[in-house]
């Protein structure tokens, strides 16, 4: 009898966060940028909620390595923050913007929504999709400058203008639900996948 082949796994991203999580947690893995057009996505599927919207994105990171490699489990993600008001926020594209986004966290309560989605041969295997509550103090002009002053550009790549393992975390009063989906990724019920499929130790 031989053994049962264990899928390689490929993480359809190079975002520095995620690649951490899975290092940390002693994951094998490689990691490929998706090169997704995450604007014309979001403009094509407007339509839909915050939540499915980040689960869409993580699927189409996913896909669109997993058509290109065969064996491979494809690990592809995405985060978004919907507002209290029910707008988005996506990535900063300068520091003005940068500033903007945070007076639009201040004071609230806003929802995290971040999302895995795991492809197999060109098809999606697997999915999970958590939220996390982000509750944000008041943040007053000057500490906004001094924070960018220390932070940009280096959260230019992140939603929401923070690194929640560095000192993003001072935007916060309080966080609901898993520090992973905060990081970015719901890290535990993938790793539990992953031991499913074998490429994890039971």
């Amino acid at each position: 009898m031989t053994e049962a082949h264990i899928p390689e796994l490929v993480l359809a991203s190079q975002s520095a966060s995620r690649r951490a999580m899975l290092e940390a947690a002693g994951v094998p893995f490689a990691a490929v940028a998706a090169r997704v057009d995450e604007d014309a996505a979001k403009a094509s599927l407007g339509h839909l909620s915050p939540r499915d919207l980040a689960d869409a994105l993580a699927e189409l990171k996913a896909l669109k390595i997993a058509r290109q490699v065969t064996g491979a489990l494809v690990l592809g993600s995405d985060s978004l923050i919907a507002l209290a008001d029910g707008s988005r926020l996506d990535k900063p594209e300068s520091r003005e913007e940068a500033v903007e986004h945070l007076r639009r966290l201040s004071g609230g309560s806003h929802d995290l929504w971040s999302a895995a989605v795991i492809a197999e041969n060109g098809q999606p295997v697997w999915r999970h999709v958590e939220r996390a509550k982000l509750h944000v103090r008041p943040l007053w002009e000057g500490f906004i400058e001094a924070y960018l002053d220390a932070e940009w550009p280096a959260i230019a790549g992140c939603v929401g203008c923070f690194r929640i393992e560095g000192r993003g975390v001072q935007l916060f009063s309080r966080l609901d639900g898993s520090h992973f989906t905060v990081l970015g990724m719901p890290l535990l019920p993938v790793l539990s996948y992953l031991r499913e499929r074998g490429v994890m130790p039971v």
